[in-house]
């Protein structure tokens, strides 16, 4: 399949729909998706409205899953284990990491079986295949914008009060965004060839959770090791997030800096790999 360009020409009374090749290797087509706009958003709300139809408790779903962990986590790390907290209730230290991360398993998990999970629009319709895995990656943030109001009420209760850091918030949500995006652009296109990937996705996800900073904090990571430890790109999306909304001492900067570099050479070459592999979506999927 070519990828393309589209645009409207009024040819009299009929719109015709140009498709140009590619005309470049790191041609990703990017102002398709703000012409499909319209398109993107239809995925997003009908994936929304799938995940709460038809359910008992409804949108109590995406407080629960993180309120359990939380419980799970403060009695095994904290109350066995003695997992250290940087001086913050451990409660509300694990259910600010387990926000982010919750939202990332979920989005990486239906990210990675959007395009499986569209064999007719991909197979019979043009449109941006980036769309797919992206109005994939975006619909979990319903979940996390509930979760978040049991934070508000948590600092509440502990009297924690924001702090400047969480003007950063927001850029904060948009790293924890691209790190989505850019993993599951290698998974989504790699799981229509091998349908492996998306029975892979659930155990992969549960090891990269405690290889990152969820339960405990970067600072009982070795310091010889904390370099290699940043390359995990959620390092820096988890520890932003803690230091933004708690405010409890200095981000490590570095660790920032190492994931939020890591992330941005896995989201181009995740758009070099999608974009090459997307010529094959029709025929294989």
């Amino acid at each position: 399949m070519r990828s393309a360009l589209p645009f409207l020409e009024m040819d009299g009374r009929k719109p015709t729909v140009l498709i140009e090749p590619r005309k470049g290797f790191f041609d990703f087509d990017l102002e398709s998706i703000w012409q499909y706009r319209e398109l993107l958003y239809i995925l997003i709300w009908r994936d929304v409205k799938i995940r709460y139809k038809q359910t008992a408790i409804g949108a109590v779903w995406a407080i629960l899953q993180p309120l359990l962990m939380m419980v799970i986590f403060t009695v095994v790390f904290r109350k066995f284990a003695h997992v250290p907290s940087d001086g913050l209730p451990y409660p509300i230290f694990a259910y600010t990491a387990l926000l982010p991360w919750q939202y990332f398993s979920q989005a990486i998990s239906r990210s990675t079986v959007s395009l499986v999970a569209t064999p007719d629009m991909i197979s019979k319709v043009y449109f941006p295949r980036l769309i797919v895995p992206i109005a994939a990656s975006l619909g979990p943030i319903v979940d996390f914008a509930i979760a978040f109001v049991i934070l508000l009420g948590m600092m509440v209760w502990y009297g924690i009060a924001p702090t400047v850091g969480i003007l950063l918030l927001p850029a904060f949500i948009l790293l924890a965004w691209l790190t989505v995006l850019s993993v599951s652009l290698f998974f989504s296109a790699l799981n229509v060839k091998y349908r492996d990937v998306g029975h892979a996705i659930p155990f992969l996800v549960q090891v990269w959770m405690y290889a990152s900073p969820v339960a405990y904090s970067v600072s009982v990571v070795p310091e010889t090791w904390r370099l290699l430890y940043s390359l995990n790109p959620m390092v820096g999306v988890i520890e932003g997030f803690r230091w933004a909304l708690l405010g409890n001492a200095s981000p490590n900067l570095n660790a920032i800096a190492v994931s939020t570099a890591v992330m941005l050479l896995l989201l181009f070459g995740g758009l070099i790999y999608f974009r090459q592999m997307e010529r094959t979506f029709a025929d294989v999927i």
